[in-house]
């Protein structure tokens, strides 16, 4: 489900490859950033941290020095992904244990349950399904436990454990019900209870029958082999039966597909692609982080035109947001990403709006998985000791939609919204607030560009008169770089580094002809963050954004003798933070003085106009 091209793009896009801009041979290797090039009111045309407008003029392509080409690498996916992604994480045979090992905690809790069936004399098989099973036999820990019941439901069941829990004179548990949504895929009751200060969910065995034109089964109890043939995949489809302390394979594929490292299904994929479509993205998710094989006839079950429809149709976006959601924050994002662009699902996963401006041009999908994959190289590069958990998300989402940057599209008010911002809250229903901070990373990014060689370099440039009101050209070199860089550091806060490092796949020395190596462009960036990130350190502007001004805005109100506060009173905070920027050492008073003198010369300049 490939977008077609727009009239002439391709054309276009191989004529600027050909000719660069202006008749000159150019270090573009990013149509987008082609693009731009070519207009720069493109790059300015939404700004979400609201910067005031670069004021150069139109005629003047929007890009740093000569000396300093934006170079994007685009590298060759194949299906495993890019470069670094199409290894596997594990050696095959893969290593699988032959019984599991429970910790303290597992022994105490299965023991509790086995208590609830011995006092009431139930003849319950107790099985803990799925993925607990299998990071078990893989040797990796996992709190995710899900039991499975033969004979009775979730919620009946969690009932007992209360009623025993009464019996001994022990606090009852409260208990949480999610209920089946057949029209959203979600075929079964779940009960959730906590036992021993861990969240446990209660599900029944299943066994489901379709009745003729029907998407919505019919469900029953079932069997623990009619459970397992009814799962995702075979590597899911493990049972740990608590009752008897044995590991149940009971499809006869789970356990030897562990070891060979396949994600296959346990029916024909197409069919248990249509039950529930989810399950395209589970085994995608599952094949990356594991380093597995996806099976061929998966893949071409993934493929189908029908199946694409269901994941469009069938499941909600806030599932599928969930599960892209969980690849990004997983071991392997980029190859999980390189699979759902090798399989055609990307316009299908990341939908768009109609009509963006610019137009999508052919081969976006492959262009964010290069610069997730350049992100994800670069972030191994410099170590995850500097980033939180959240910081690395948002710098890869960043990264991803790198190229959808510059696109609007004009909403329901006719309001021009940026496309990146459609994706997170209306496909894939992701919180606004991550919405913003990538558009925030975006505008830092390429502002860090520019700002770039100002802090490497000893010279002024175009970009400072630019950016700089007329009273703060005369300062020192140093001043105007710590005002500028401290601007944008109050802006973005502690994500700085992130559109730092965001900023370095924008940014990179490339020359004409160069066809560096990644390795190269890696190193390169590595030291280009580095460097930079020592530059602000020393300047002193880490954590700038909690400095607090040295004159408020009823300060600024006495002085300027106005009973209320308004369009002026912004000015002059704006005018404040600058000097105290170039000032660090300045004092109220000092700032007031000069609050004087630039009043004093104002009004002397206006007499004279």
């Amino acid at each position: 489900m490939s977008k077609p091209p727009q009239p002439n793009q391709t054309h276009q896009a191989k004529r600027w490859r050909a000719n660069g801009v202006n008749g000159e041979r150019t270090a573009y290797k990013d149509p987008i950033l082609m693009a731009l090039h070519l207009n720069p009111a493109r790059f300015i045309a939404f700004h979400p941290l609201r910067f005031p407008p670069l004021r150069l003029p139109l005629s003047q392509t929007l890009r740093p020095p000569p000396s300093r080409r934006l170079g994007f690498r685009l590298r060759g996916l194949c299906s495993g992904g890019g470069s670094a992604t199409g290894r596997r994480v594990m050696e095959a045979p893969f290593t699988v244990k032959e019984r599991i090992d429970l910790t303290k905690k597992e022994e105490k809790i299965f023991q509790r349950l086995l208590d609830v069936i011995r006092h009431f004399k139930l003849e319950t098989q107790l099985r803990v399904a799925g993925g607990w099973v299998r990071d078990k036999l893989l040797g990796k820990d996992c709190y995710d436990i899900d039991i499975a019941l033969d004979n009775m439901l979730g919620r009946e069941f969690c009932e007992k454990v209360n009623e025993f829990l009464q019996f001994t004179g022990e606090e009852q548990q409260g208990i949480g019900v999610i209920q089946c949504n057949p029209d959203q895929s979600k075929h079964l009751e779940t009960a959730r209870m906590r036992i021993y200060d861990t969240w446990i969910d209660f599900v029944n065995l299943r066994s489901e029958t379709y009745a003729e034109n029907s998407r919505i089964p019919t469900m029953k109890f079932g069997t623990a082999e009619e459970d397992a043939y009814r799962r995702d995949l075979t590597i899911n489809s493990l049972f740990y039966n608590i009752n008897t302390s044995t590991v149940e394979d009971v499809t006869g594929r789970g356990v030897r597909d562990l070891k060979n490292g396949y994600i296959v299904t346990p029916l024909p994929p197409k069919a248990t692609f249509l039950d529930d479509p989810l399950r395209v993205l589970r085994a995608i998710r599952f094949g990356a982080r594991f380093g597995f094989a996806l099976d061929e006839e998966l893949k071409k079950a993934a493929w189908d035109d029908e199946v694409k429809a269901a994941i469009a149709g069938k499941i909600s976006r806030e599932r599928i947001g969930h599960e892209i959601d969980l690849m990004m924050s997983d071991k392997q994002p980029v190859k999980a990403i390189s699979y759902i662009v090798d399989l055609q699902l990307f316009y299908v996963v990341f939908t768009l709006p109609a009509n963006p401006k610019p137009a999508v041009i052919e081969g976006i999908d492959r262009i964010c998985v290069s610069y997730l994959d350049a992100a994800w190289n670069l972030l191994l590069c410099v170590g995850h000791s500097i980033f939180s958990d959240e910081h690395r998300r948002l710098y890869l989402y960043a990264a991803l939609f790198l190229p959808f940057r510059s696109m609007v599209y004009m909403d329901r008010k006719s309001k021009m919204v940026p496309v990146t911002s459609f994706i997170f809250r209306d496909s894939l229903k992701l919180k606004a607030s991550d919405a913003e901070m990538v558009m925030n990373l975006h505008v830092a990014s390429e502002r860090f560009v520019y700002l770039i060689p100002l802090l490497e370099s000893n010279e002024d440039s175009e970009f400072v008169d630019a950016e700089l009101a007329d009273e703060f050209l005369d300062i020192p070199l140093t001043s105007k770089r710590r005002v500028l860089a401290g601007l944008l550091l109050r802006q973005i806060k502690d994500f700085w580094r992130v559109s730092l490092l965001a900023s370095t796949l924008l940014y990179c020395r490339v020359d004409h002809n160069d066809d560096s190596s990644s390795g190269q462009l890696e190193s390169e960036r590595r030291k280009m963050f580095s460097k930079v990130q020592s530059i602000v350190t020393e300047l002193g502007l880490d954590q700038v954004w909690e400095v607090k001004p040295l004159l408020d805005g009823k300060a600024i109100m006495n002085f300027l003798q106005l009973k209320t506060g308004g369009p002026l009173v912004r000015e002059w905070q704006q005018k404040l933070l600058k000097w105290q920027l170039a000032h660090p050492e300045g004092t109220a008073e000092e700032c007031q003085d000069w609050m004087k003198q630039f009043q004093a010369k104002r009004a002397k300049l206006d007499c004279c106009t």
